[in-house]
């Protein structure tokens, strides 16, 4: 019928449907306008926090105390007497240690870096204790013995040399009275210093004790007195295959002349002529041998010692943990230099009434 409109023909779309277009449109204009001012509110507030002043709560004393201790109190608690700590600071200040300031924050003065370091090497203690003995926070406490530690492994010929003619004679003398042996002017062994387990080739760092560790091949003299070391081999390598990738191997020659180390069983063969070893127990030893056998151990024992009074007094090194490879490799080299550094500070320790070195300190 003309005039008569169909329903659905030429209709726009129902009212719901428009309504419920209007209706997410308006949701997803507010959704966007929350998360503009959700994000005002959050940088309001981070800028708020930020700028409060950060309370850190420290229990240490004030440092300059430290210095003014007697200098018996001083070495129980740095290891080295006040007269060698001003020595080391001259040494830490010429290959480059200073104070200066670091992102606004106070100065460290490079006495109290020293300390920190000592402090550090002497004991266990977390940076987080650290930090608060010395009042200052974790980051510097890290960055400064840090820097100190650098410092020390570029500077490590002025506390480990290898002797010259006129030290060479002392040592062979001193030797043959306390071993018989003539000849000798040093004593080798390798050490295991306790770490956790690398995150590469971990294996390799179990030692035959079933722990990880890393080795310290050490030579000293008739003192006690490191005059070549070897560090960073991972702690299931043989002593004898140390020596050959050693530093010192390579011109073993030059460096010995005439003159021979003294070592335990591991050191037995052709490879090291310069080494006095006593000859493997097959039951077939002479009366001879085993008197050789007893000179050798009463002379080499001072390498044992050595290194069980490097690990009493630098008492980091019996677990290094939480450290990256080469922190750990400058951390046992350091304490090589400070235990020569500090030699002549003997006093006892109450965990060695017999002496050294400990047997859990794990130096085999």
């Amino acid at each position: 019928m003309e005039g008569h409109v169909v329903p659905g023909d030429n209709e726009g779309p129902p009212v719901f449907t428009l309504l419920i277009l209007l209706w997410n449109q308006a949701l997803v204009e507010i959704i966007e306008k929350s998360k503009e001012a959700l994000g005002v509110v959050r940088a309001v507030v981070t800028a708020v926090l930020q700028s409060r002043p950060q309370v850190i709560l420290k229990s240490g004393t004030e440092w300059e105390v430290m210095l003014d201790m007697d200098d018996h109190t001083f070495a129980r608690h740095f290891r080295i007497r006040r007269s060698r700590f001003e020595q080391l600071l001259r040494l830490l200040q010429e290959g480059g240690l200073h104070s200066k300031h670091s992102h606004g924050l106070p100065t460290l003065p490079v006495p109290k870096k020293a300390l920190m370091f000592l402090w550090y090497m002497a004991n266990q203690n977390s940076y987080r204790e650290i930090s608060d003995k010395f009042n200052v926070s974790q980051s510097a406490a890290h960055t400064a013995i840090l820097q100190v530690l650098t410092i020390m492994s570029g500077i490590g010929p002025h506390f480990v040399s290898w002797p010259r003619g006129c030290d060479k004679r002392m040592s062979s003398a001193a030797f043959q009275r306390t071993s018989g042996l003539d000849g000798v002017i040093g004593a080798i062994d390798g050490c295991h210093i306790r770490i956790q387990r690398p995150p590469i080739r971990g294996g390799d760092y179990m030692n035959r004790k079933s722990y990880y560790s890393v080795l310290l091949q050490g030579i000293v003299n008739d003192e006690g007195r490191f005059i070549d070391i070897f560090v960073g081999p991972p702690g299931r390598v043989h002593d004898a295959r140390m020596l050959r990738g050693s530093t010192f191997y390579a011109n073993w020659q030059e460096k010995m002349e005439d003159y021979r180390l003294l070592g335990d069983s591991a050191y037995i063969g052709q490879a090291f002529p310069f080494i006095i070893t006593p000859k493997r127990d097959n039951g077939a030893l002479t009366d001879a041998d085993h008197q050789q056998k007893f000179y050798i151990s009463r002379g080499r024992v001072i390498v044992e010692q050595a290194f069980g009074r490097m690990k009493c007094k630098w008492r980091r090194l019996r677990d290094l943990q939480n450290t990256r490879m080469d922190i750990e490799v400058m951390i046992i080299m350091a304490a090589c230099f400070l235990h020569n550094f500090a030699l002549e500070t003997v006093d006892g320790c109450d965990e060695h009434p017999t002496g050294w070195p400990r047997h859990e300190d794990g130096n085999e």
